[in-house]
């Protein structure tokens, strides 16, 4: 593990990084007392297909929406429904 100073560490900056990237640890201390550890980030490890088989698209998926759900979408009050004729 490497210490250094703040000092040290805004001077030798790029070089602090490029040795926590290979691995090393890198520690800056202030005043002598460790205060912050340089780490490198690591993305995230993806796993490609991992969903695969367990989402399907319904064969209606782009069907038009039914009317009382579109007037909902486009702030309008839905529809009355209409009523069978007396006779």
């Amino acid at each position: 593990m490497r210490s250094v100073n703040v000092g040290q560490a805004k001077t030798h900056l790029s070089s602090l990084i490029a040795r926590a990237e290979r691995g090393e640890d890198v520690v800056i201390a202030k005043a002598g007392r460790p205060v912050v550890r340089l780490v490198p980030i690591r993305p995230p490890e993806r796993i490609f297909g991992i969903d695969r088989g367990r989402f399907t698209v319904p064969d209606d998926f782009d069907a038009p929406l039914p009317d009382d759900v579109l007037a909902g979408f486009l702030g309008e009050a839905p529809p009355r429904p209409k009523r069978a004729r007396r006779k």
